[in-house]
C-alpha cells in the first residue's frame, strides 16, 4: 500500500516563513521523499479560500477552480503558490512515482461575495457566490436549508452548507471531482468533515468512471471521520455498502491510544491489542496516523516519545500516514539513521507484508510478527514500554532456523543497536527491545 505523508501543518507557510511558496517547497523535498520510501503526498485544499482574516490553510472554499489563477480574496496565488506551481509539484511527484491526494472540503463554503434572503427561513446569508472562474456559481438554493432537503446532518461553525441533494450541487461536486482527476492530475482525495453530508456523495466520487491515457482510473480516497470506531465503522459500511472502488476511513481511535502510549504512565499494552479501533476491525480499508493538523490545540498532540507511535503504525497493517512537522520541524526523520521514521518508513517497505499475529502481549512488552507476502519477506516487532531496562521474551515464529537483525530501533535511554537473533528448529527465539523502546527485526 505505501507510506503516505500529510505535506503540511496548520499555518505552515507563516511558520516555516514560506508564504506563498509552499508548493516550491514541497516539490524540491519530494526526490529526496521518494528515496526514503513514501509513495504519497496528501496536500492541503488547493482551491482558493475565502482569506476573511488574511491568508488561509483552504478549509473555508471560495473558489474550488481556483488554484491560483484569479486575482480574488486578496491574491492571484492560494497561500501555497500559484497554479503553475502546483502543476510542476504534481509533474515532479508522478516522475518520482509518488502519488497525489487532493483534500476536499465539500460540506461548506464561505466568503460569498453578497447576502441573499432565503425565502424558507426569511433570514439573510452570505450565500451569492460569482467566482472569477466562473464555474460553479452558487446562490442561496445551493446551501441548508434548500427546497430539496429539510435536515443538515452537521454544521462547520457558522459557514453556510452545501445542499449535496440539489441536482446542481451534486453535479457540480461530481464534475470538480471529475477535473482534479483528469485534468489538474490528482491521484486521490482526502474527504474532510464527512459527518457534514451523507456518504453517497463520497460514494459517487469514489465509483466516478474517470478517464486516463484512454483507461479507466480509480482514485484512493480517505475520509476524516472523527468518532469512535462503532461510528466510524457504520459510516463506512455506508459508503462501500455498493463501491466498487471503497473508501478508506482515518483511524483516529487508534490515534488516541497510541496518545495513551506516548504520554499516560502505566499505559497497558494490552489495549493496543484489545482496544476497538478501525484497523482491528477492516485492516484494509484503514489510513493510521500519529498527528495531523486538527490535532494542534493544547493538551491534543503528542508530548513524549512519539517514535514509539510511529514504530507502530509503520509495522503494522493499514495505510500508515507520516505528519510534515514532526518529520521535518521536530526532525524525527533522523535520515541516514536507524532511530528515526525513515528507518521505520524503510523497514514498512521492504519487510511489513502479510497478517499480524501477536506472539507475546503483557501490560509492558509486545512481540508482533508480520508473516510475508510476495517480496515483502516480513519482519518481528517488539515494544517496550517499561522505562528501566532492556526486555524480551521467548516466542514461537514463523520461521525455523532463521537469523535476524535489526533494521529499525529507538530507546528512550539507550541507542545500542540491539544484538542479532536467530530461531531454533521449531521457530522459538528471542527477541528485545531497549528500556522505553522498539526494535523491528528483519531476517537475513
Amino acid at each position: 500500500m505505501g507510506v503516505m505523508i500529510q505535506s503540511f501543518y496548520w499555518d505552515c507557510p507563516r511558520e516555516d516563513h514560506k508564504e506563498f511558496q509552499w508548493w516550491n517547497y514541497i516539490n524540491q523535498e519530494i526526490p529526496l521523499l521518494a528515496k526514503a520510501g513514501f509513495t504519497a503526498l496528501w496536500l492541503p485544499p488547493v482551491h482558493k479560500a475565502a482569506n476573511l482574516f488574511g491568508p488561509s490553510m483552504g478549509y473555508d472554499p471560495y473558489d474550488y477552480y481556483d488554484l491560483g489563477e484569479f486575482d480574488q480574496k486578496g491574491s492571484v496565488p492560494t497561500w501555497f503558490g500559484s497554479r503553475q506551481e502546483l502543476n510542476q509539484l504534481i509533474e515532479t511527484a508522478h516522475q518520482h512515482k509518488l502519488r497525489v491526494v487532493a483534500d476536499m472540503v465539500l460540506n461548506h463554503n464561505s466568503g460569498a461575495d453578497e447576502p441573499e434572503v432565503n425565502p424558507i427561513t426569511n433570514q439573510a446569508r452570505w450565500t451569492k457566490f460569482n467566482p472569477k472562474s466562473g464555474k460553479f456559481l452558487r446562490n442561496w438554493e445551493s446551501f441548508h436549508p434548500s427546497m430539496y432537503e429539510s435536515w443538515d446532518q452537521m454544521t462547520f461553525g457558522d459557514m453556510p452548507d452545501l445542499s449535496h441533494r440539489n441536482p446542481y450541487v451534486y453535479g457540480e461536486l461530481l464534475k470538480l471531482a471529475r477535473w482534479l482527476i483528469e485534468e489538474v492530475g490528482f491521484d486521490g482525495f482526502r474527504y474532510d468533515f464527512v459527518k457534514g453530508f451523507a456518504a453517497n456523495t463520497i460514494t459517487a466520487i469514489q465509483e466516478y468512471r474517470y478517464m486516463r491515457n484512454g483507461q479507466y482510473y480509480k482514485p484512493f480516497g480517505v475520509a476524516e471521520y472523527w468518532d469512535n470506531a462503532t461510528n466510524t465503522l457504520h459510516w463506512v459500511g455506508e459508503a462501500n455498502e455498493a463501491n466498487a472502488n471503497p473508501v478508506d476511513a482515518f483511524d483516529f481511535p487508534l490515534r488516541e491510544l497510541l496518545k495513551s502510549l506516548c504520554d499516560s504512565y502505566g499505559f497497558s499494552l494490552k489495549s493496543l491489542v484489545y482496544g476497538e479501533t478501525i484497523l482491528k476491525a477492516q485492516p484494509q480499508t484503514t489510513v493510521t496516523f500519529v498527528e495531523n493538523h486538527d490535532l494542534r490545540d493544547e493538551g491534543r498532540p503528542i508530548a513524549n516519545d512519539k517514535l514509539l507511535a510511529y514504530s507502530y503504525i509503520l509495522t503494522h497493517e493499514g495505510y500508515p500516514c507520516v505528519f510534515w512537522k514532526d518529520y521535518f520541524n521536530y526532525n524525527l526523520a533522523l535520515r541516514n539513521s536507524p532511530n528515526g521514521i525513515d528507518a521505520l518508513v524503510n523497514a514498512h517497505e521492504k519487510f511489513a507484508g502479510g497478517d499480524t499475529s501477536v506472539l507475546y502481549l503483557s501490560d509492558d512488552l509486545y512481540i508482533m510478527q508480520r508473516g510475508g507476502y510476495e517480496n515483502q519477506p516480513g519482519l518481528i516487532y517488539v515494544l517496550n514500554n517499561r522505562g528501566e531496562d532492556w526486555r524480551g521474551e521467548w516466542v514461537n515464529t514463523k520461521w525455523s532456523n532463521a537469523s535476524f537483525y535489526p533494521v529499525a530501533w529507538w530507546s528512550r535511554n539507550d541507542l545500542a543497536r540491539p544484538t542479532e537473533q536467530s530461531t531454533n528448529t521449531e521457530g522459538r527465539g528471542q527477541f528485545f527491545a531497549g528500556p522505553r523502546g522498539y526494535v523491528v527485526y528483519a531476517k537475513h
